[in-house]
């Protein structure tokens, strides 16, 4: 029986024996209702916030500055919500491959000229 550390002659196969093994690609994106699924998240735990600072705020009206406060932090949470929920994930920046020419020189020197004559 020989021990492992030989060549590998055929290629990796998945659970068909004719269909190849899945390629794995490390840098791809989230699929899309992957990224749905934690912006809705995202969403719902900042309106979650909204209740509970209305429901304070009706508990401390004799304390108004309290009150108040609270009341003020739950105003803009619904637009705060939206915009953080709508913001998609920044994309990576990738190393453009352009094609950069070499730069060309101007010959130098005498050359022979003929005249049509």
């Amino acid at each position: 029986m020989e021990a492992g550390g030989g060549a590998v002659n055929a290629p990796a196969q998945g659970p068909e024996p004719r269909e190849p093994a899945p390629v794995l690609i490390t840098e791809a994106a989230p699929s899309y209702e992957d990224q749905l699924a934690k912006r809705k998240r995202k969403y719902i735990i900042m309106m979650s916030f909204r209740i509970p600072c209305l429901i304070l705020a009706g508990i401390f009206y004799q304390t108004w500055w309290l009150a108040l406060a609270l009341i003020a932090i739950s105003i803009p949470l619904p637009w705060v919500a939206v915009l953080i929920a709508n913001d998609r994930p920044p994309r990576k920046s990738e190393k453009v491959n352009r094609y950069q020419a070499e730069p060309t020189r101007i010959e130098s020197g005498g050359h022979q000229v003929i005249d049509g004559g």
